[in-house]
């Protein structure tokens, strides 16, 4: 299996992120190649938690034209995981130090 840091690239930092957490479910930016499965193992390896369901969506990135030049450039295409943890379980992703 691989590292979770590998699997688990970044939290979704959104308003609707932040309402699906008081939810127990948690929305993650992910390798382009993790399966669910593998999304499944690292979050509980890596927050102790217990999951019982993972939705990935594949997001194509915008195209964005340049107004000086007039070319097209285009933002990276990224998958994203919505996790749904066990009740009772959380993840402090913004705790305090």
């Amino acid at each position: 299996m691989r590292d979770p840091s590998q699997i688990l690239l970044r939290p979704v930092v959104s308003e609707k992120s932040y309402a699906l957490m008081e939810d127990g479910v948690y929305v993650f930016v992910v390798a382009p190649d993790a399966t669910r499965i593998e999304v499944r193992l690292a979050v509980e390896s890596a927050f102790g938690v217990r999951v019982t369901k993972v939705n990935t969506l594949n997001r194509k990135g915008k195209l964005r034209r340049n107004r000086r030049t007039n070319t097209v450039g285009k933002r990276p295409d990224t998958k994203r995981a919505v996790v749904t943890l066990a009740g009772g379980d959380r993840i402090d992703l913004f705790e305090k130090s």
